[in-house]
């Protein structure tokens, strides 16, 4: 189960400067007047970012390119803008420009936590775990930042790339106190607890996990692994059974009819 990454957002202002004034036009090219520059400005790029997000929703990159190009043109210091922008590029693999999306977005919001996050991990995911886990520290110590278990969440994830499992503990420990469903922490410990050969505490973690909908392969096989580690073939039965039902064409449920068959 892959890191739950946010990508969510926040925003601010700017503007053309045309002999020594600020002056933002309409999608039409007619100036707004200097009055309610600022407001109409932010008013477009927000519209703009969100036409952008739409199209991305369906494959229109380009179109989204377009978007955003237009969007940082009404108001360059709008953060969201960079942000979606960041989320693009690293789509279409140019990840040295997202990265600099995603560091101009922090540096225009810096104690951010969305922002923050964001970053840390776009640098964990692109191998650069080590100068990511700063990011995610900041995103946690952020108080309006709405989500700060998925901080505590990711920078758990970058630990355990690092091998530090004590650490990726603490990280989701911290994430599951602020939001006891969260789906890939209840998961992480799960699996941390199996790998460790501490096989009760991995069932309690994902007995929680599984009892959540919708579950997932990944969740049913670890499932029916720790049961039968366990030596409760019943259990293990029931997540077997839950996974041909509903992933039957996922290949955790391919793996493990391969094998039980075999048996």
């Amino acid at each position: 189960m892959r890191p739950n990454v946010h990508w969510w957002l926040a925003g601010l202002l700017s503007g053309w400067l045309l002999t020594g004034c600020v002056t933002t036009t309409s999608g039409s090219g007619t100036p707004y007047p200097s009055t309610d520059t600022a407001q109409k400005a932010q008013e477009a790029a927000q519209i703009h970012t969100a036409l952008a997000q739409q199209y991305m929703l369906h494959g229109d990159l380009k179109g989204a390119m377009n978007k955003l190009q237009l969007a940082l043109k009404f108001d360059r210091r709008y953060v969201p803008a960079h942000t979606v922008l960041a989320v693009l590029y690293e789509r279409i693999r140019e990840y040295s420009k997202a990265e600099q999306q995603y560091r101009r977005a922090v540096q225009l919001e810096p104690q951010g936590g969305s922002v923050n996050n964001n970053l840390g991990a776009f640098l964990c995911r692109t191998g650069q775990v080590k100068t990511s886990l700063p990011y995610f520290q900041k995103a946690e110590k952020d108080p309006f930042y709405p989500t700060p278990y998925v901080a505590y969440g990711n920078e758990g994830t970058c630990q355990l790339k690092l091998g530090k499992t004590n650490l990726a503990i603490q990280n989701f420990r911290m994430a599951l106190s602020r939001q006891p469903n969260y789906v890939d922490g209840l998961y992480q410990m799960a699996k941390i607890y199996y790998n460790k050969g501490h096989t009760f505490r991995a069932s309690a973690f994902i007995q929680r996990l599984n009892s959540l909908k919708p579950s997932s392969p990944q969740s049913l096989k670890l499932g029916y692994l720790i049961e039968m580690k366990l030596g409760d073939k019943e259990a293990a039965q029931g997540y077997l059974s839950r996974l041909q039902t509903q992933f039957s064409k996922s290949k955790q449920a391919r793996s493990l009819t391969s094998k039980t068959s075999s048996q």
